[in-house]
């Protein structure tokens, strides 16, 4: 099954993204880990991982007190 992650921005509405998806979740993870500064400076705030339709978690892009 399918992962992916979707995008928010700091007000929690969703916003574009790359419409990446991913064979595992180990991979849909290094993934972010490699690209999370670049969503966070294009006004993504937070990334919810997907398998198919169903949510693992959610995480905030922002530092500490944003």
């Amino acid at each position: 099954m399918p992962w992916s992650w979707r995008y928010e921005d700091a007000d929690g509405q969703a916003v574009d993204g790359p419409a990446e998806t991913f064979g595992t979740q180990a991979d849909a993870e290094s993934w972010i880990g490699q690209s999370w500064r670049e969503l966070a400076a294009a006004g993504v705030g937070t990334v919810e991982l997907v398998e198919d339709d169903r949510s693992e978690y959610r995480m905030s892009l922002q530092p500490p007190g944003k």
